[in-house]
């Protein structure tokens, strides 16, 4: 089964100096100009096609700069909350990845008759 992807989307700065614009580009490697331009046009997706965990780490980096970030499921287009609370259950709309499997989802029953995550025979199929 294929992971989905995370973008990373800046949705402002709660200090926009120094520390900020270092950790914009030290997670995008854009230059100075270019990461005041961003930090600015905010909302902007800042990395996109990322797998969780990097997603995650690039979160972290940008939020330790004083950065408002949130992490945007690729598949449902949904933003995961920062502080761990689910978002709505409402089906993830990839084909691809079960509803209850969708990190951006608070479901917990999965959707499938025979969920290939508990099932590996369903992969091989």
């Amino acid at each position: 089964m294929e992971d989905p992807e995370f973008r990373v989307v800046l949705t402002g700065a709660a200090y926009s100096g120094p520390g900020a614009l270092r950790a914009i580009r030290a997670v995008t490697g854009r230059s100075l100009w270019q990461s005041r331009w961003l930090l600015d046009s905010a909302p902007v997706t800042a990395r996109a096609e990322l797998p969780f965990g990097a997603a995650v780490a690039a979160l972290r980096s940008l939020q330790e700069g004083g950065v408002q970030a949130a992490l945007c499921c690729e598949y449902c287009e949904r933003l995961l909350p920062t502080d761990g609370t689910p978002v709505d259950p409402g089906p993830c709309a990839s084909p691809y990845w079960p509803t209850a499997h969708c990190r951006a989802n608070s479901e917990t029953v999965c959707d499938l008759d025979r969920c290939p995550s508990h099932d590996p025979d369903r992969l091989r199929s």
